[in-house]
């Protein structure tokens, strides 16, 4: 088959009135390539034969496995099937391609094949928006991962008290805005469940909500983790380059917490990016927008910090617009048996339980106790109690020793007197389980988790009653 019986064959496939069509194809600023129901090659692009280097006109009459670009076409000419955004790869570049079977009664006459870049240029901008498209991927696959498909609303805000209710009420009124919202509390007190709901709460809750631990980024690394970085931009980087998080929150939430260990150096840089929500990545020269709304956190004192010069007052002023104090559990205790119940429920949920509920005196020893480490400890021991329970009920003798010895007591132990506490903590849990259970020994004895002979044993080591006196 001659040239020119190619040129009339694409003639037939392509009408044209006064060579139209076939001037705009070969303008096209695309990839055009299009072989016979054979996967001869009838046709090039101008554009196409430009990037790959070739002269069109010679490629002409030749099968589409012998021009050097892998191509695909001769597949498709037999399979009949479309091939559409397939990736592909010609001289290290990476692109997508359509590959499109065109038919007549049924039957495949030609294959036209796009290429959907016009050049080099393009192709860079492709690869950084699937770098962008990954890293969302992965951000996605660790919201996942860490959440449990979980997302934090104002329901997930269980408390009772006046405390919470006002720390509540501004949450929820700052979704209406856009303002930065700035979250103060001791460890462990909620302050990312705040953050989460009010990102869920807002208009935003369709995009990202991006979380960034400070203390958890070396300070070499911080600009970079920021404000994402180009290829080549360091050693160890990423080859492709990689966003940093503020372009990930593009339209979408970041949350910046414990914001009191951002490093000096950056806390200047920050305060511009908030201003004017434009940076550039580290290696880069172009500004990057991003449309984002900043939460922070910390359960620092930044105050004291300002005074002693390790962070910035300007900077304290931009975060500070709305503030939210979420007080420690010891400062509202009227919340402390709600939100134990609303964490049993969580974990019977999880764990496929039934309903998890507390004895009263069990209930005395949880609402007096200081919980230091707030509702974080509190979930923490309910998990570790739920492990090992074998009722639908949690009494005194399965809390830990801890919680019902008083502080003054504590204090007074000595290494010596260890054994002596173990063993009248012992002797207190076995004679409540004796009167819960009215001496019956067998269910004193499953009450305790252990064989009956065992509870004899330990009933005659304390001189306990058999029955009840």
């Amino acid at each position: 088959m001659d040239n020119a019986q190619e040129a009339s064959n694409f003639e037939n496939l392509f009408p044209q009135t006064d060579n139209f069509f076939k001037k705009l194809v070969d303008n096209m600023e695309i990839g055009v390539i299009v072989s016979d129901y054979e996967g001869l090659i009838i046709y090039i692009n101008e554009t196409y034969a430009r990037f790959l280097g070739m002269d069109p006109k010679a490629q002409i009459g030749k099968h589409a496995t012998k021009i050097g670009v892998n191509s695909r076409l001769h597949i498709v000419a037999k399979t009949g099937k479309a091939e559409i955004n397939w990736p592909h790869q010609f001289k290290e570049k990476a692109f997508l391609v359509h590959r499109v079977p065109i038919k007549e009664n049924g039957k495949v006459i030609a294959v036209l094949g796009l290429v959907l870049f016009d050049s080099a240029t393009t192709a860079s901008k492709l690869a950084e928006q699937v770098s962008l498209l990954e890293s969302k991927v992965k951000l996605y696959e660790n919201e996942l991962a860490s959440l449990r498909s979980v997302r934090f609303t104002f329901d997930s805000i269980v408390g009772v008290s006046e405390a919470i209710a006002d720390a509540k009420q501004k949450a929820i009124k700052a979704t209406t805005n856009q303002y930065p919202v700035f979250i103060t509390g001791e460890s462990g007190v909620g302050k990312e469940l705040f953050a989460q709901a009010i990102h869920y709460g807002s208009a935003r809750k369709k995009h990202p909500f991006v979380r960034v631990n400070c203390p958890a980024i070396p300070k070499e690394l911080f600009e970079s983790e920021l404000f994402g970085y180009e290829k080549g931009s360091f050693t160890g980087a990423d080859p492709k380059g990689k966003p940093g998080k503020f372009e990930l929150a593009n339209h979408g939430t970041i949350f910046l917490d414990e914001i009191g260990d951002l490093p000096l150096h950056m806390q200047p840089k920050l305060l511009r990016v908030l201003e004017g929500k434009e940076f550039e990545r580290v290696g880069g020269s172009s500004l990057i927008r991003s449309d984002f709304r900043l939460l922070t956190a910390t359960n620092q004192q930044l105050e004291e910090m300002i005074e002693k010069n390790v962070f910035r007052k300007d900077l304290f002023y931009r975060l500070n617009v709305i503030p939210i104090h979420i007080p420690p559990l010891r400062e509202r205790r009227d919340d402390i048996i709600p939100l134990t119940y609303h964490l049993l429920q969580q974990i019977a949920n999880d764990s496929g339980f039934y309903e998890i509920k507390v004895d009263h005196e069990a209930e005395k020893v949880l609402v007096q106790y200081d919980w230091p480490g707030n509702v974080r400890e509190l979930s923490n021991l309910l998990e570790r109690v739920a492990s090992y329970l074998e009722r639908d009920t949690i009494y005194l003798c399965d809390l830990p020793f801890h919680l019902y010895q008083s502080r003054k007591a504590s204090l007074k132990l000595s290494r010596t007197s260890l054994r002596q506490v173990q063993g009248s903590a012992e002797e207190r849990a076995i004679l409540y389980a004796l009167e819960t259970t009215n001496y019956n020994k067998a269910k004193a004895a499953d009450f305790l988790g252990i064989h009956r002979s065992l509870l004899y044993k330990k009933m005659k080591k304390y001189s306990l009653p058999l029955k009840k006196e």
